[in-house]
This record gives structure tokens, sequence and C-alpha cells, in this order.
């Protein structure tokens, strides 16, 4: 938790750059994070000249400020690019904007002082705090204020209850977490943060949502620390600007080789990106002039699939895509016609290309829009169809309407599966626990306001751990969470929503006789006309 200091001077540095002509929040915040990277540089490459290092320009002033930092820009964008350091290469083609000398005197200075200020709260707690990951997610934090019209971010409360429901792990040397549409990587920051509490002797209580928190992640070994900062994450967002976001969000927690990656995750450039990768493992043979388009076309089908032992994602709502600009691996659940153009659902392709891209007995927690669930159309009714056979469907978490106010009021809910056999001709599902949530814990206006002492997530994550218990079968539909069978389920063409399977039980009531209730009436009805005259004789 950041002190109440830290927090003013992340409002005065926001003040300051909206204040400056920074007024786009996306703009501002990836300004930020080149600062950020300059300052934090010598950490990260001790090497470099010294002319490039924070302590030997910080203090500089007016147009010689100016022209120090966009050498050290440059010097990021070229010489450290060439050396591939992943955060220089999306830097490529950034642009600078705080172009103004007292501007940007202002702006070192206050994150000098952010920076002072965390490592004094780091002495006096004496133990691991991920503070300068926490200043960071207050920064995005303020993107989503009135006036800034941010991204569209996944609470952080349900990130970290979906992170302890999927229960990601680096128990393999391969093991790897992805976020198919990663933005300021929430989402994995969260699987990290999960992790790191799994493997600490310390735990706190985070006492916004009642759910615990590591401290130290003591029980890491050095070559399983070393995998969780630089092997175990990935992400991938069309968006090259959320791209440099998401990674300095990771390196602010302690991640230091984020796997961020520019590409559309539902189209072709995710195969060719795989493709790419995978060039130097290729014969000389299988690489000769005209041979090499082949063999390309031969593999393709097998680029990137069953690569990540866990996927956590929030993927768009309603948007359409040109059925050309999709990947030709993604053709089960559309029947794309040769040459011809369709308009297709991006919620349906990337619930796709999960699946596609998770290990067998891997595992995932997507959010998609309630319907999903339910649509009768045929695509829609092919992927619920997919994910019953290819995967063991756990759970169906109904979020409550407004848990994504002020974006949207879209109904949502959470799937919880597990990959089994990818293009199944049975079904792996053979019941699915369904879990209605009222509260997510704070109001469900635009607002979105803490709910003093109501702790919804952890009674849900506790009710999905005990499931199968003996105490708990289940079997009542009347109540927040059951089972429902896969037989069910076919029956009623594989819809998926809570309330679909939900059983309102009624309860008579008892009442007085109509008699007895006009007769109360009738006493109240005196006594006011009884007050109405003595209240008119004294009035004069």
């Amino acid at each position: 938790m950041i002190s109440t200091e830290i927090k003013n001077k992340v409002q005065l540095l926001w003040d300051r750059l909206w204040a400056g002509g920074l007024s786009n929040p996306i703009t501002a915040i990836d300004n930020i994070s080149y600062l950020i990277f300059m300052k934090r540089l010598e950490k990260f490459h001790p090497e470099v000249p010294n002319k490039v290092k924070w302590s030997d320009y910080n203090n500089l002033q007016g147009i010689e400020l100016k022209l120090r930092v966009e050498e050290v820009f440059n010097f990021i964008q070229n010489d450290l690019s060439a050396k591939d350091e992943p955060f220089a290469i999306e830097m490529s083609n950034a642009r600078f904007a705080i172009i103004t000398p007292s501007l940007l005197e202002e702006a070192i200075r206050i994150i000098d002082d952010i920076f002072y200020l965390v490592e004094e709260e780091e002495r006096q707690n004496q133990h691991f705090q991920d503070l300068l990951g926490d200043v960071y997610e207050y920064l995005l934090r303020a993107t989503n204020e009135a006036g800034k019209n941010g991204q569209f971010r996944t609470p952080r409360h349900i990130i970290q209850m979906m992170n302890e429901l999927v229960a990601p792990n680096i128990d393999t040397e391969d093991a790897k977490i992805c976020d198919v549409t990663s933005g300021s990587s929430g989402f994995l920051v969260g699987a990290f943060q999960y992790i790191l509490k799994e493997n600490s002797d310390k735990i706190i209580l985070d006492e916004e949502n009642q759910l615990e928190k590591g401290l130290d992640g003591k029980k890491l070994t050095v070559k399983k620390k070393k995998q969780l900062k630089e092997n175990a994450f990935f992400g991938f967002d069309i968006d090259a600007t959320m791209v440099r976001i998401g990674m300095m969000n990771m390196m602010m927690h302690g991640i230091e080789k984020p796997h961020i990656i520019n590409l559309n995750s539902i189209s072709d450039e995710y195969e060719e990106y795989y493709y790419e990768f995978n060039k130097k493992s290729f014969t000389p043979e299988q690489l000769l002039k005209g041979e090499e388009i082949k063999y390309h076309d031969k593999i393709f089908s097998s680029l990137g699939k069953e690569e990540f032992s866990h996927i956590l994602a929030n993927p768009p709502f309603a948007a359409k895509v040109n059925s050309k600009s999709i990947s030709k691996n993604l053709n089960r659940i559309y029947d794309i016609k040769e040459g011809k153009t369709q308009s297709l659902q991006t919620e349906l392709l990337f619930l796709e290309r999960i699946i596609y891209m998770l290990k067998k007995n891997g595992r995932a927690a997507v959010i998609i829009p309630e319907g999903v669930l339910f649509n009768s159309g045929k695509a829609y009714k092919t992927a619920r169809e997919i994910l019953l056979k290819d995967c063991d469907l756990e759970a169906v978490i109904s979020l409550p309407s407004g848990v994504f106010y002020p974006y949207t009021g879209v109904k949502t809910s959470i799937l919880l599966f597990t990959k089994m056999q990818f293009d199944s001709d049975i079904y792996y599902t053979k019941k699915v626990w369904f879990y209605g949530m009222d509260s997510d814990g704070y109001t469900l206006d635009n607002s979105r306001k803490k709910v003093r002492n109501d702790f919804p997530l952890p009674e849900v994550i506790n009710q999905f751990e005990t499931r199968n218990h003996k105490n708990n079968p289940q079997k009542d539909r009347s109540q927040k969470h059951f089972y429902v069978d896969l037989d069910v389920i076919i029956e009623n063409k594989f819809d998926l929503t809570y309330n679909r399977y939900l059983e309102i039980k009624y309860v008579p009531k008892n009442y007085d006789p109509p008699k007895d209730i006009l007769g109360k009436i009738i006493e109240l009805e005196e006594i006011v006309f009884k007050n109405l005259s003595d209240l008119n004789k004294i009035i004069k």
C-alpha cells in the first residue's frame, strides 16, 4: 500500500502534464514510462555511457536538459534496441512528447521525489514490498478518473480473484503464462504476484478485498526466481503504446524481461511471429530458396499451438473483424469461404485462439460477454460445443452488471477451463459448476466505490475450492452455486448462462385476513384525523 504522500506526488505529476498539454492520458502514461525507464537505465544496464545515466543529467535545466534527454532517448531507440532490450525495441518508433524544458524539469523532479519516498518506505518496512509496482498501478488507475478517457482496464480485484481461481504456476521449466490481449499487463502482473504469494513465508491480508498477498517469495530457488523474472510471462497486443505501458508495468513489479509482442493474436501475425522465432531451428534444406514457402505452409497449422500452460484474458467485447484478416488456423467456429469476406465476432475468435494456444492440461480464466453463453446463432453454439468437447469447463462465474462501469454495463461471466484435447470428438466436460455473484464489493454504478465490509471475492474462491467436498454437494440450484450435468446443458442447446439453470423457489407467505388489514388501516386513519383536528385548533 502506497502512502498518501506518494499518491499526492503522482497526482501532482498528472496535473503538471495535463496543464502542460499532455491531455491524452495514454500519451501521458507512455511518456512517464519513458522517463522511468531512463531513470532505471543504469540499474537495467550498468555498462551504459555516463552521459545517458540519469544521475548525470537530472539536475540540468532548460534547453541543455531538453537536448540531453533527446540524446538519451535516441540512445535507447538505436543503440539499446540493437542489443535486444525488449522495452528499447518497442520504443524504436515512439516519440517523446514532453518538449517544453520547464515541464521536463518538473516531471524529472517529481519522479525523483516519488522514487525517494518509495525507497524511504521500503527502508522503514524492512521486507519485500511491491511499492514501485503499486506506484505504477496507481498511475494507471489515474487514467480512469473523470476527465481522463483511459483504456478499458479490468478491475484489479477481479484480476486477483481470477488468478486465485486458475492458480498459475511455474512448476515446470517450460511453464508459460499468457494474456492474448495484454493491454497494461494487469493479468500478467496478477499472475506474478499470485506465484510470489504461493512461495512466500510472510503473508499479509490485502485490506481492500481480504485476499492474501505474499511479501518475500523466499520459497523460490534461484533458478525459479530467474525463470519467473525472465521467461514466464508473455502477452500480445495490437496497440504499440499499450505494449510499452504493459512492459513498464511488469518491469516496475520486478519482472525483468517481459515478453510482450506487438501483434494481433487472432491474425496470421501470431503464426508468422512463431515462424520467424523458430527459423533458426530449421535445416538449410528447409530454407533453400523456393522451398521455404512450401515448408512455411506445411508447418503453419502447428505454429504457436499448445504453447502456454496458463492463459488469463479479457478480450475485446462485441467487436467485429474482417474474415480476411483472421488466422487460417481459426476455422472451426466460422465456416469461412475462400475468397468471401465475412464479419466475425472477436470474442468468439479469441476463445478459439485461447483453446488453440493452451497446452494439454493447461488452464485458462477468460472474461466473456454474457451473449457468448446463450446466443442461438450457429457460431455461438459451435464455440460452446468446442469448449465443452476440447476442454473440461470447470466453472461459469456470473459477474454482476456494472463491474465494468464506467466503460460499459454489459453483463459478463468468467469461464474457467482446462484444455484436454484439441479438436476432440468426445465431450471432456461432464458437469459445470455455476456461481452467481451479486456483488464484487463495489457499488455497481459509475462511481464504483468500495462497499464497507463487503468482501464477496474470498467467498467465491472458497466455494470453488470446496465445491467437490462431501459436505458441499452443490446440488440445490436455488442456491448461489450449483452443478449442472452435461446432458442437461446439451438439452438446452449448450446454453451456459447461470440464470438459465437457477431455480427460483416459491416460498408461500401468510397474510392477515383482509378484514383485519382493513381494520388496521381504519385505526391509522382515525389517528391521523385526530392529529390534524388538534393541529387545526392551535393554528390561529
